[in-house]
């Protein structure tokens, strides 16, 4: 007879083959299950890892994975990742132990209610059918695109159960029909795109999947095309402008600034895509194509709600093929829209410039690359300066909750979705000190990977938005970390880089192969500011200027 944990990994294993786990009292008997079924098993070293890494997985893969913790401290250990994935709306299934069935024990908390403060769902087993409520969850995962948490009281993981299944995930996920455009907004705004002097197409994470639609709207309309972060590099159209917002270049946003209208297809538009404000010219008529039910920036004009496949196809027919000798892209100079600043190979303090470091290492890296990133002010250099491989293939896991320290344990899912393609890993000092633990899960599972610290012995975005206007540096100091040592320490190839020079050691290793992991320590200046973060100040002194006019 089966145990409720083997009934429940049983039923799992079709649906997500993947797990990232730490093992504690609560999960250790699904973990055994998981295991003697074959599930594919990563090892982590903080509970907060198994959810990040799941969250990057689907991300890079579209595949839903497991990430499992033990109850009470370890699944609060968890929370962070999991309110980032919530934000994100990314599906994953949360395997972990609960409370008993008798009520709480001393330390226990109630795991439900912080479930639904982070915005994930709760699905607790029964030791009747614990087959059918794990695909239930998994499936309400993926139809609402939403983290679910799979709870298993303590005394029910280890009782027989009986269910033999099987479990149709099908029976579960029907979801509603695509939404489409209504025939009174399709011909609205057919008649807007064919009106158009200046068309311009924003497309975000949300439209990855209709690449081929989407270049074939712009090239009917002679467009410009450009596109959010997670979707960059999406088309390969000469007209396509590249990356959207506080990393695109200065020509890039000067030319979005032009269109007279802007078709915005699956993207947010929030207020770094929007440069607070100042992407778009105040003339121009922004169209919104989303699966929400509402516009999600003020400055949009038309919204309507729709799967952006869908209405492609829908509108496709209704627009006007442009003549050639007249297309809009074809009368702008559009040689300089990826030309990006590549910075002294010193900034004035003596230290590496960022920029430089990052154009340098766009040389060297291995051309087959996925990019992952943890947050903070650095954010930019590797979407900015660094190619990488096909869709889906950055994932910035931290973003949607704004918090760093995601990033090690983003590239273990990364890795797990990588087909064979380099993982590179961008993170700050203060960043990866957080993540520490899970280089020793980097370095014994990644097969390549490179992992970039930009060490500015700071937090760099404390450094520059509340430095900069007179707030006590100090508590936003880090002590330099030689992190090549470390990295050497847990078996890694650590290398400091404190000239360009030094950077030969990273191509001798990636020239060698590239196999394992090898640690850029960079040391970089604090003194040079991101783009991004010069429109984040002026965002902000703006509002005091507004504040202050207000009060007066």
């Amino acid at each position: 007879m089966s145990s409720v944990s083997a009934v429940i990994a049983r039923a799992l294993k079709p649906i997500a083959p993947q797990i990232f786990g730490l093992m504690g009292n609560g999960n250790a008997h699904f973990l055994d299950a998981a295991v003697r079924q074959g599930f594919s098993y990563t090892a982590v070293r903080h509970e907060q890892a198994t959810v990040t890494a799941a969250d990057t997985y689907f991300r890079m893969s579209q595949q839903l994975a497991i990430a499992s913790t033990t109850y009470g401290a370890g699944f609060t250990n968890a929370i962070t990742a999991l309110a980032e994935a919530a934000a994100a709306r990314t599906p994953l299934l949360l395997v972990t132990g609960d409370a008993p069935t008798t009520g709480l024990r001393g330390w226990d908390v109630d795991q439900s209610a912080i479930d639904t403060a982070v915005g994930a769902v709760t699905y607790v087993v029964d030791a009747h059918a614990p087959g059918r409520t794990a695909v239930q969850a998994a499936a309400h995962a993926l139809r609402e695109r939403i983290p679910v948490v799979l709870a298993i009281p303590y005394d029910l993981a280890a009782r027989p159960c009986v269910e033999q299944g099987p479990w149709e995930l099908a029976q579960y996920q029907a979801a509603p029909a695509a939404p489409s455009l209504e025939s009174a907004q399709l011909a609205g705004i057919a008649q807007q795109l064919n009106a158009a002097q200046r068309p311009h197409v924003l497309y975000g994470h949300g439209a990855i999947d209709a690449a081929e639609l989407i270049t074939e709207l712009a090239d009917k309309l002679g467009a410009t095309s450009s596109g959010t972060l997670l979707a960059r590099d999406l088309l390969t159209r000469p007209a396509d402008l590249g990356i959207t917002g506080g990393f695109s270049t200065d020509r890039t946003a000067e030319l979005i600034a032009q269109a007279d209208t802007v078709l915005v297809l699956g993207a947010s538009l929030n207020q770094f895509q929007l440069r607070f404000g100042q992407l778009f010219n105040s003339a121009a008529s922004v169209i919104q194509l989303d699966l929400g039910g509402s516009p999600t920036a003020a400055r949009v004009d038309v919204f309507a709600t729709a799967e952006v496949s869908v209405a492609l196809r829908q509108l496709l027919p209704l627009v006007t093929e442009r003549d050639a000798a007249n297309l809009y892209w074809k009368q702008l100079d559009l040689s300089s829209v990826r030309t990006r600043p590549q910075g002294q190979p010193r900034a004035l303090d003596g230290l590496l410039d960022p920029r430089r470091v990052a154009t340098e290492l766009e040389k060297i890296l291995p051309q087959q690359r996925v990019l992952v990133q943890d947050g903070g002010h650095f954010i930019g250099w590797g979407p900015m300066y660094w190619s990488t491989a096909g869709a889906r293939s950055l994932a910035c896991v931290g973003t949607a909750y704004q918090s760093i320290g995601l990033g090690a344990a983003s590239m273990l899912g990364a890795a797990a979705a990588a087909a064979g393609r380099t993982v590179v890993l961008a993170a700050g000092d203060g960043g990866f000190l957080m993540s520490l633990a899970d280089l020793e899960s980097i370095v014994r599972t990644v097969e390549s990977g490179i992992i970039v610290i930009y060490n500015d012995s700071a937090y760099g975005a404390e450094i520059h938005q509340y430095g900069s206007i007179g707030l006590h540096e100090d508590p936003m100091l880090i002590p330099t970390v030689n992190f090549a040592a470390l990295a050497n320490a847990f078996g890694a190839t650590g290398i400091t880089v404190e000239s360009l020079s030094d950077l030969e050691g990273v191509k001798d290793w990636v020239d060698s192969g590239a196999r394992g992991v090898c640690l850029v320590d960079a040391r970089i200046s604090p003194d040079v500011r991101a783009p991004y973060m010069e429109e984040v100040l002026q965002a902000n002194a703006q509002a005091t200027r507004e504040l202050v006019s207000q009060s007066d």
